[in-house]
């Protein structure tokens, strides 16, 4: 992630920082894709391992990175609270 783009992006539902996740929770959300648990606020099942992505400030929502592109869809959002 580009870490002058990283400056200046927030959660565009409120306005929280955002940081590049650390490899224990991407490990733990790709878990639960493989599993089939995991799903987006929007509620649809995410399908594809996460390589990359942007976790709020409080820690409680993930937004995926694909292709260098972060997905700052508040539907899109993966909340972290069903994580085993």
């Amino acid at each position: 992630m580009n870490p002058e783009l990283l400056e200046i992006l927030v959660c565009p539902e409120t306005k929280q920082t955002l940081r590049v996740v650390e490899d224990e929770v991407l490990e733990r959300v790709n878990r639960a894709v493989e599993q089939g648990t995991l799903h987006t606020r929007g509620g649809d099942k995410v399908k594809e391992p996460l390589e990359e992505g942007l976790l709020r400030e409080d820690g409680e929502i993930l937004y995926p990175v694909r292709d260098d592109i972060p997905i700052l869809l508040v539907d899109e959002a993966i909340p972290l609270a069903s994580l085993d």
